[in-house]
């Protein structure tokens, strides 16, 4: 915690983000954040932010948003609200229905005024900006989680920076369902819902805005990668889950859209999010796999092998998926780090 908080504090040496950010994915791999039984620490919202080079913003820009009423998507955001977590005692004790479906409108108006900002071709629409300090400019803002190589030691760049959410589907932008179930970890960390909405905006517009469109087509891409790296990392598995017809569309669709934020104990989402912050959120998928691995004989034995992933154990997928990383050829691992885009 100690050695986590002065990095923080400091900043990077002399400047140098690339080393700094190395130090810091070093300690959150080696270490991890330290945490009471709860998965609460003061550092790990502090920690994600940077990780997800989540830019500031004014609090008055956040409660801009929420005070433009209900979104169009409203109905459906409530629709899904109450039931986010039902079965955590934890998530239900620190956050509220309110504060999730705040969070999730404010996001909903934002992701409109970009799409109408696209539409109409607008300078500048009324929250795109959220109060960033003008002296944040996209130039300065250092490489996403999603393109650090984690298998070539200090992580390697390769160039899969992120895009605005609905680039390829703009008529289709908007809240989908499952970002409930996204929003619920910041919501979590976060001390305020202004920094809940800033990592989260930040997460679903950088790392995973295929995630987020109307179509879902990052979400189904995933799925078919879960199946091609099960076939490559375990094929005796692979053959013996797809001879039943149980492809990753069918037990996988949740824990790949939601970064398995649906599997509890929530502590052990907290920690397998803080690798993937780190070292990207494509790695979601091989956590998939990686829960399919240890599930392998009670999946083997069964006539009908459909996993059931809970409770999640994460430093053990963890460690796993670092050994599956290693063995993914280059092609297939480019395919993991854009698919999301």
């Amino acid at each position: 915690m100690a050695e986590l908080d002065l990095v923080l504090r400091r900043g990077p040496p002399h400047g140098d983000i690339t080393t700094g950010l190395d130090e810091l994915r070093s300690i959150v791999l080696q270490d991890g954040i330290s945490a009471n039984s709860d998965g609460m620490s003061e550092l790990r919202i502090y920690t994600w932010l940077v990780l997800l080079n989540a830019p500031p913003i004014q609090t008055d820009a956040y409660l801009d948003l929420v005070r433009q009423g209900a979104s169009p998507a409203y109905a459906k955001i409530r629709n899904d609200t109450f039931r986010t977590l039902t079965t955590d005692p934890l998530f239900r004790r620190r956050v509220t229905e309110n504060s999730l479906t705040r969070v999730l409108n404010a996001i909903a108006w934002k992701l409109q005024d970009a799409h109408e900002a696209r539409v109409n071709g607008w300078m500048s629409p009324p929250t795109l900006g959220l109060g960033v300090p003008k002296s944040v400019d996209d130039s300065e803002m250092w490489p996403s989680p999603a393109s650090v190589n984690i298998r070539h030691g200090r992580g390697s760049v390769t160039g899969t920076d992120g895009s605005e959410a609905g680039d390829s589907n703009a008529n289709n932008v908007g809240y989908v369902q499952g970002m409930n179930v996204m929003a619920a970890p910041f919501l979590y960390v976060a001390r305020s819902e202004a920094e809940a909405f800033a990592g989260f905006d930040r997460f679903i517009t950088a790392e995973c805005p295929g995630y987020v469109r109307g179509s879902m087509e990052g979400v189904h891409k995933g799925l078919t990668l879960v199946d091609r790296l099960l076939e490559l990392l375990d094929p005796e598995l692979a053959h013996h889950m797809l001879g039943k017809g149980m492809k990753a569309e069918i037990y996988a669709f949740a824990s790949v859209l939601t970064m398995c934020a649906c599997t509890p104990p929530l502590p052990d989402v907290l920690i397998l999010w803080d690798f993937l912050f780190a070292y990207g959120s494509h790695l979601n998928l091989l956590c998939v796999v990686a829960q399919c691995i240890l599930l392998r004989d009670q999946l083997l034995g069964s006539p009908s092998p459909k996993p059931n992933f809970g409770p999640l154990k994460a430093k053990l997928v963890i460690d796993l998926t670092l050994e599956l990383a290693a063995k993914v050829p280059d092609g297939i691992y480019r395919e993991m780090l854009t698919h999301a885009k």
